[in-house]
């Protein structure tokens, strides 16, 4: 990897019909925090992203509230950048899908494709609405099951059995918006030849063993059973009434809402690049040097590794350099239920609970994998109680008290002085053979790992950087209570145990110094705390490069004060009472 990198990272658009829930949380949380990373390693790192605002729910969702699409997704979008913000999602920048920029470049990759010969035109059958005299998307086409029979089930997918099939399979198909019987009827729609780019797909996805993965092997894996049943042509197109951007010369036909939302990346960097003086084609062009990276779910995966690619090579564009997958979120090891209370909006949790519990929570979960993770309340609970106020804040509060009480919260000397590759103890000139026999070698320690949390923060493994920063905290309290610096202060100003004084100043400076690299190491995670911690620390915000620059001898730290709390299982109780109350009405 080059020392000075430019990086461009996306995560997936939320849609503007709805709130942000838990589920949504674990893309946002993950991408963040590497972001985060990236940026305390002094990279120009740029995270931006969007509400995916097109499409017919949300045209019916605004018919319904009886206001314009506009208006809905102005609010929405006020909502989402609301949530984001409260749970530490820093974006450089937060666009819409449906802005000048994605119009732009929605037309122009389409004008591109049809020039290169990738666009094809045909005439198809549709379900049709004849009350509401609309064509009717899957999902709002509801009927019986043709495999189980269960009623009341969507036109593409059988939530009882799990079956998926296409809405003419359907037994006693209905409209979901009138309840009428849908029609069929023939319409000309727009496709993109995907096909054409099966050579450049196969080998983007699998690389040979000299070339970075473009994805997971799992997800590549996945992916090539898109081969095996042959490439199709994807319908680009929608009929009128439809939300979104029109198709050049084809009146009345408009841009499936899965064309324009990865264009909605480029939109929302294009802004940014207008705002901040960037220059937008070292990131876009072909030949850029510049990193891309898209966080997504794995459900979208094949919009993100097939759809997505083909278009930017079609259309003259860069591809990404790889895109994360990430799996689903279980609550409780259930699908999130409303009538469970799990299906926990970002607000209600923030009625209730320090959002920087779950960031750490699900930290301890993630891993570059696919698979999916478990937000177990329980086990939330003793987590959080635990290791961040147990092993973590506590060493602070520990050693701060002892500082202020016998040395006005100077800081000793924790620079560990060489003699002829020997170590020489600051405090009592005593010179020891290995670093090992040094009774303060904790900070040592916590100091070489410093790059091994680096490197499992690079590859997204965040459960074992978790891991090992609070092994590392538990051998800080450890060496705490070894040292036992409660009763160096009983003899403070005994002069027949002088050392004492020495040994207390040592012992405490070397735990606080210890205490501000565990949060150096965490703050990717926990960034609001870690605002705390280095105003208490009185130093300035923490970067990678810190690790290996310790608190300079008599450096004053201010007085500590409360940081974070326990948590109260009675807060996780109402939380989940406040969830079916919310779900009643959603």
């Amino acid at each position: 990897m080059p020392e000075n990198r430019k990086i461009l990272v996306t995560s997936a658009l939320p849609y503007a019909n709805g709130p942000i829930h838990l589920g949504h949380l674990v893309e946002y949380i993950q991408t963040d925090i590497w972001v985060r990373f990236q940026k305390m390693q002094g990279h120009d790192c740029t995270y931006v992203c969007a509400d995916d605002a097109h499409g017919t729910p949300i045209m019916l969702r605004a018919q319904q509230e009886s206001i314009t699409p506009e208006a809905l997704i102005a609010r929405i979008s006020q909502e989402h950048q609301a949530d984001f913000k409260a749970f530490g999602i820093a974006f450089d920048n937060y666009h819409s899908t449906h802005s000048p920029e994605n119009e732009a470049f929605v037309r122009d990759i389409y004008l591109k494709l049809r020039k290169n010969g990738h666009i094809t035109q045909r005439t198809i059958k549709q379900a049709y609405d004849p009350v509401k005299e609309m064509f009717l998307p899957d999902r709002f086409i509801k009927g019986e099951c043709p495999r189980c029979g269960a009623k009341d089930q969507y036109g593409d997918s059988c939530e009882a059995c799990g079956a998926t099939y296409s809405p003419t399979d359907l037994k006693n198909p209905v409209s979901a918006l009138s309840g009428a019987k849908p029609i069929e009827k023939e319409s000309e729609h727009y496709f993109f030849k995907l096909g054409d780019f099966e050579s450049m797909l196969r080998e983007w996805l699998n690389p040979d063993i000299t070339q970075t993965r473009h994805v997971q092997s799992e997800a590549a894996n996945k992916l090539n059973e898109w081969f095996d049943a042959g490439l199709q042509d994807w319908d680009i197109s929608r009929d009128a009434p439809y939300f979104g951007f029109e198709i050049p010369d084809a009146p009345g036909k408009y841009f499936y809402v899965w064309l324009d939302a990865p264009v909605g990346y480029m939109a929302s960097f294009k802004n940014y690049c207008v705002r901040e003086g960037v220059n937008f084609d070292e990131y876009w062009r072909k030949d850029s040097q510049a990193e891309l990276y898209h966080f997504i779910g794995k459900d979208i995966l094949y919009f993100h590794a097939l759809f997505w690619p083909a278009m930017l090579e079609g259309s003259g564009y860069r591809k990404p350099t790889a895109v994360f997958a990430h799996g689903f979120l279980t609550v409780n090891g259930q699908k999130m239920s409303k009538s469970r209370g799990t299906f926990i909006t970002a607000r209600t949790y923030l009625d209730h609970l320090n959002p920087e519990y779950l960031r750490y929570y699900y930290a301890t979960k993630l891993n570059s994998s696919m698979e999916d993770i478990d937000l177990n309340l329980d086990d939330f609970t003793a987590k959080v109680n635990s290791d961040l106020i147990g092993k973590y804040i506590n060493i602070a509060s520990r050693a701060s008290g002892f500082l202020h009480k016998y040395f006005q919260g100077r800081i000793g000397n924790t620079v560990l002085e060489t003699v002829g590759g020997k170590i020489r103890d600051p405090s009592t000139g005593k010179i020891t053979e290995h670093s090992a026999d040094y009774r303060f070698e904790v900070l040592e320690n916590t100091t070489r790992y410093a790059s091994s949390i680096a490197s499992l923060y690079e590859q997204r493994q965040y459960s074992l950087a978790t891991r090992l920063i609070m092994e590392l905290a538990d051998d800080v309290n450890e060496w705490w209570n070894r040292w036992a610096p409660w009763e160096l202060a009983k003899d403070f100003y005994n002069p027949l145990h002088p050392s004492n004084q020495e040994h207390l100043h040592r012992v405490c400076s070397e735990i606080v110094e210890a205490f501000r690299l565990l949060t150096l190491y965490i703050k990717p995670i926990l960034p609001h705390l870690a605002v705390q911690v280095e105003s208490f620390l009185n130093i300035q915000p923490l970067q990678w490069a810190d690790a290996q620059q310790p608190l300079p001898t008599g450096h004053t730290i201010n007085e500590y004060k409360h940081l974070i709390t326990r948590i109260d299982p009675a807060q996780i109780e109402a939380m989940l009472e406040g969830s079916k109350e919310s779900g009643q009405t959603n």
